[in-house]
């Protein structure tokens, strides 16, 4: 199936599910019917959830899958609309021209030194700049939640039109819009406006089952008895109340870990001797022991 820009696009949300198992990412229902849709509908997809689940990583997956450049905005605290979209190169401007001063020996024309100056070569292209020329691809706007609310109005100005317009340069459009992913682990609440742009998903940790075939699928070498016994251990530490509750990742990480000790299976002494590669504050290393996790894992 093609789009109104010529582009291909998935026939159902089973053919978006195939496409991402292929690059190693196993969505569920929910996951393959929301990226459809934002690919079909051309609309930015909204991810929350908690850290872990796989926000970011679907981005990645959308990338690998249909074979497009992914482009990342790293939002953070104190962000701004220079750092999200362009800056001029002025070292380079400054050394362009005092060659064009050597060059013209004294008699350099003002108005053709200057506009020299604002050219595509000097033009330092930030994500979303860079997104807009190089469409179609893939941006993904990690943890939207982390900057501020003038920020998140630009960002939705922006992905409305998804032009630009540089004065010293003039208008950038894409061709065609780039498929949006936005991530937000919900410190705080995305505003009503940008998610009415966006088609809306909230990822879950995953099923047991389906963890477990993440876990076979991204550490090949790991047999199914062990494959269980981390599974569960981690849900269980999500039950509790930690800092940060561990993430598909951070199973992964611990899997990973176990094979290279030569685990054959998850015992009490290795769980307790490995709780570093899945827990990442001393307090909640404290608060799985406590709760007996460790204990239950040997029983």
């Amino acid at each position: 199936m093609v789009d109104e820009h010529g582009s291909a696009v998935p026939g159902s949300p089973a053919d978006v599910a195939v496409a991402l198992r292929e690059t190693g990412y196993l969505p569920d229902e929910g996951v393959a019917t929301a990226a459809f849709l934002a690919m079909r509908m051309g609309r930015p997809l909204l991810c929350e959830g908690e850290p872990g689940t796989g926000k970011t990583a679907l981005a990645h997956a959308l990338a690998g899958a249909y074979g497009l450049e992914l482009v990342r905005l790293q939002c953070h605290e104190g962000i701004d609309a220079a750092q999200a979209l362009y800056e001029w190169d002025f070292p380079r401007q400054l050394l362009h021209l005092r060659a064009l001063e050597t060059v013209s020996d004294g008699g350099l024309d003002v108005g053709t030194a200057e506009s020299s100056l604002y050219t595509r070569r000097f033009l330092l292209a930030r994500p979303l700049l860079r997104a807009l020329q190089r469409a179609p691809c893939v941006l993904l706007v990690d943890e939207i939640d982390r900057a501020d609310d003038e920020f998140e109005a630009f960002l939705l100005e922006t992905l409305s039109e998804y032009t630009v317009t540089v004065p010293e340069f003039g208008v950038v459009e894409a061709d065609e819009p780039p498929l949006v992913v936005l991530t937000s682990n919900r410190t705080r609440e995305v505003h009503d406006a940008l998610k009415r742009r966006c088609l809306y998903h909230w990822l879950e940790h995953p099923g047991p089952e389906r963890e477990v075939s993440i876990l076979r699928s991204r550490v090949p070498e790991l047999d199914r008895r062990l494959a269980d016994q981390v599974a569960g251990a981690v849900r269980r530490m999500r039950s509790l109340e930690l800092l940060k509750p561990p993430g598909v990742a951070e199973a992964i990480d611990w899997a990973s870990a176990l094979l290279a000790l030569g685990a054959a299976e998850l015992d009490t002494e290795t769980a307790a001797r490995t709780l570093g590669a899945v827990l990442k504050y001393s307090e909640d290393v404290r608060r799985v022991r406590a709760a007996g996790v460790v204990d239950e894992v040997g029983a």
